[in-house]
């Protein structure tokens, strides 16, 4: 049986006007995307940005591509004190799926 799991991260968003295109990018990984208004940039930003983290899980390159990108992991996690970010809207959320096999579950060594 499999399990659907999905982690949902947030980025920042860059949106700009190019003549009658918006651009959207997302300047931490390096990934832009365009639509004739400003909603359906973003919404091609989050399918990019999607579809980057599944092919980079798929590739087994994934831990390489964040660091290579300036990533790091930091603990303990912050703690903020202000609104969600996801309420914000220089911030995009991102879904992440996976789908997950409870028979192999046992023999994860996470």
């Amino acid at each position: 049986m499999e399990v659907a799991v999905q982690i949902v991260a947030q980025f920042p968003v860059k949106i700009t006007k190019r003549r009658r295109w918006f651009l959207a990018s997302c300047p931490v990984l390096d990934i832009q995307t365009q639509g004739e208004t400003e909603k359906e940039a973003k919404k091609n930003l989050g399918e990019a940005l999607s579809l980057f983290f599944i092919s980079c899980f798929e590739r087994g390159t994934l831990d390489a591509a964040l660091k290579q990108c300036g990533f790091r992991a930091h603990y303990p996690p912050p703690k903020y004190k202000r609104a969600p970010i996801s309420k914000r809207e220089d911030f995009i959320e991102v879904p992440i799926p996976f789908l997950v096999s409870q028979k192999r579950h046992a023999a994860c060594h996470a």
